[in-house]
C-alpha cells in the first residue's frame, strides 16, 4: 500500500456522502471507525425493525449500500477504496474494513457522485413513457460487478410479484407490531431519521404493484395515466450474510447508474420480510435459482411533478467513532 493516506477531513467529507445511502425505514443502522489508515463499518443492531425485518436482511442490505456509497465518494475525492467483506468472524456486527490507496478521479466518478448526491427515493407513481430496454440492461448489469443479478420482470410475469406483495400489505395491516414499528418510523416531521410525510404518497388502490404503505402520508401524487414503471429483483446465488452485503452494494449501484440516466428510483422489501412470500418470489419469479434480496422499481416521474425533499440523515457525530 502506498505510504500516502487521506486526511480526517477527506475521510468525513466521503463519509458524510457515504450515510446519504437508502436504508429501511431511513434507519441508518450503520455505524462507522475511523482507525488511522482504515475505516470500518459496522451494523447497529439497536436500529434493527424487528417487525419490519425480522431476518436482518434490510439492515445488511442497507449496510451494503453505505459501503459502495463510501467507495463512489473516496473515488471523487482521489482514493480507490480495498474493501474487505466480514473481517472478523468473531463479531458479526463488523461488515467491513475499507484501506485506500491513491487513484486519480475519471469522469465516470465524477458523474456516479453527482448521481449520489440528487438520488431520492420516490414512491410515486411513475409515468407512461416507457423505460428503454437498453436503459435496463445497463442498470440490471451494475448487480454482476457485486455477484449479484438483478433480474428484470417483465409484464406477463407481474402477476407472480403483484401477489406475494399484495398479500404482504394485507398481513401487516392486521398486524400490531408491524404497525407500531411503522408509526415509530414514519409519518416524522423534524426528526433526523426515519420516513417523513412529505416523502410518502397515498397508496393507489390500482396499482399493479403496491408499494410499501408509511404512515401519515402527504406527498401529492396525481398521475391519472397507467405507471410505466420496470421491476428488477436483485438476487444472490447464496443467502448468507456476505451475499446480503454484497446485495446491498448491487442495489447502490443500480440505483446511482439509473439516477445518472434521468430515472426514478424506489427499493421495495416488504413482501421479502415475511418467509413463506419470500419463498413465492424465490420460486414463481426466479424459478429456485437464487434469493431474492430486495426489489427496485425504476421509471419516469411526470415533467410536472415537484422535486422530492431531501430525506434527513443524521450527523456523522452520531455515527462516526474516530
Amino acid at each position: 500500500m502506498s505510504l500516502a493516506q487521506p486526511s480526517l477531513d477527506t475521510l468525513e467529507a466521503a463519509l458524510d456522502m457515504a450515510v446519504r445511502a437508502p436504508s429501511v425505514h431511513n434507519s441508518q443502522p450503520w455505524r462507522w471507525r475511523i482507525d488511522g489508515r482504515t475505516v470500518d463499518l459496522y451494523a447497529d443492531p439497536g436500529r434493527h425493525l424487528v417487525a419490519t425485518d425480522p431476518q436482518r436482511r434490510g439492515l445488511v442490505l442497507s449496510c451494503g449500500a453505505a459501503l459502495h456509497h463510501l467507495r463512489v465518494a473516496m473515488a471523487v475525492l482521489g482514493w480507490s477504496a480495498d474493501v474487505r467483506h466480514l473481517p472478523n468472524p468473531a463479531d458479526t456486527e463488523h461488515l467491513a474494513t475499507v484501506e485506500f490507496r491513491p487513484r486519480e478521479p475519471r469522469p465516470a466518478d465524477f458523474a456516479l457522485a453527482a448521481a449520489l448526491m440528487h438520488r431520492r427515493s420516490d414512491r410515486r407513481r411513475y409515468s407512461w413513457w416507457q423505460v428503454p430496454s437498453p436503459y435496463v440492461r445497463r442498470i440490471s448489469s451494475q448487480a454482476t460487478r457485486f455477484g449479484a443479478t438483478a433480474r428484470h420482470v417483465p409484464d406477463g410475469l407481474r402477476s407472480r410479484l403483484a401477489r406475494p406483495a399484495r398479500e404482504a400489505a394485507r398481513r401487516h395491516a392486521a398486524d400490531p407490531a408491524y404497525q407500531r414499528e411503522l408509526a415509530a418510523w414514519s409519518g416524522r416531521r423534524g426528526t433526523t431519521d426515519g420516513v417523513p410525510a412529505a416523502n410518502t404518497p397515498c397508496p393507489g388502490a390500482d396499482d399493479e404493484i403496491p408499494v410499501r404503505v408509511f404512515n401519515e402520508p402527504g406527498l401529492a401524487d396525481r398521475t391519472e395515466h397507467p405507471d410505466a414503471a420496470e421491476w428488477l429483483v436483485v438476487c444472490t446465488p447464496a443467502d448468507d450474510r456476505l451475499s446480503r452485503l454484497r446485495a446491498g452494494e448491487a442495489i447502490s449501484a443500480m440505483l446511482l447508474s439509473a439516477t445518472e440516466l434521468g430515472l426514478s428510483t424506489c427499493l421495495q422489501t416488504e413482501p421479502l420480510g415475511v418467509p413463506e412470500l419470500r419463498d413465492d418470489i424465490r420460486a414463481q419469479v426466479l424459478q429456485n435459482c437464487a434469493h431474492p434480496q430486495a426489489m427496485v422499481r425504476i421509471g419516469w416521474v411526470p415533467t410536472s411533478a415537484a422535486p422530492l425533499p431531501h430525506t434527513p440523515r443524521r450527523p456523522l457525530e452520531e455515527v462516526v467513532e474516530r
